[in-house]
């Protein structure tokens, strides 16, 4: 029987073959490679992806797709909302192996995503993900482009990120509204060590008013943390590389109690 799309889990099955191979291409899965994919849909990625390392653990959602995932013998189904899943627990007992993660996420529910991951990254080898364009843009863009924000910030501090293919919606069934995009996420060997609710706080009160400067906003915010450094408000959000945020927060929890 044929799969319905599911609108309530966003689904938009990929089925152009020259972009599923493209996409297999660049994620260059090897044998026995430690590997999960969060959201399988109807397999386009996952059988490529398991005749090449062997074995592949999947997180589907939608009960009927994991039912027909079951069915294949080279795979390991977690039938959960990714947002409740420990990937720690998708390692052997006791293994230091790092896991490469792979899929189509939900549109409606990838930034969340995002962020559960980054609160596993240490377990992370790399990501490819296929987004909405308009998020991949966000995440990767520089210091002074309208795309620079919050979550530019947030994983740039752990993951070192380019676009590696643009996918038009033409590729899916049924077809999205939207461009969309794969990136690439490979984190950072040696990350900048702080406190992730300070900076996510700081980053939020930064860009909560884009247009004004930040002396109305994060300067504000600086005073109610007894602040004393230097650091310049008199320039907007989208100004401020990510080391500079990173290095206020470091000096804010330098700073005496």
């Amino acid at each position: 029987m044929k799969h319905v799309a599911r609108k309530r889990f966003g689904q938009h099955f990929l089925a152009d073959a020259a972009v599923i191979d493209a996409i297999v291409a660049a994620i260059a899965p090897r044998p026995n490679e430690l590997m999960v994919e969060i959201g399988p849909g109807l397999a386009a990625l996952t059988q490529p992806l398991v005749e090449r390392l062997g074995h592949l653990t999947v997180i589907e959602l939608d009960r009927d797709l994991a039912a027909r995932l079951r069915l294949h013998p080279q795979l390991t189904v977690i039938e959960s909302d990714v947002l409740k899943v420990d990937l720690s627990l998708v390692r052997p007992v006791d293994s230091a192996i790092k896991i490469r993660v792979v899929g189509n996420l939900p549109y409606n529910i990838s930034t969340p995503i995002l962020f559960h991951l980054l609160d596993q990254v240490h377990l992370i080898e790399d990501q490819h993900f296929m987004l909405q364009k308009e998020v991949v843009d966000r995440m990767v863009a520089r210091p002074a482009t309208a795309a620079y924000g919050r979550l530019s910030v947030m994983l740039q501090w752990r993951y070192a990120m380019e676009t590696v293919l643009r996918v038009s919606p033409h590729s899916f069934e049924p077809p999205p509204r939207v461009d969309s995009a794969v990136v690439r996420m490979v984190p950072h060997q040696q990350p900048v060590m702080l406190s992730v609710a300070l900076l996510s706080e700081l980053v939020q009160v930064a860009f909560s008013q884009r247009r004004k400067l930040l002396r109305h906003t994060l300067g504000r915010w600086l005073e109610t943390k007894a602040y004393a450094g230097n650091f310049d408000v008199q320039r907007r959000a989208e100004e401020v590389p990510v080391d500079e945020y990173l290095a206020l927060v470091g000096q804010l929890e330098r700073q005496p109690a």
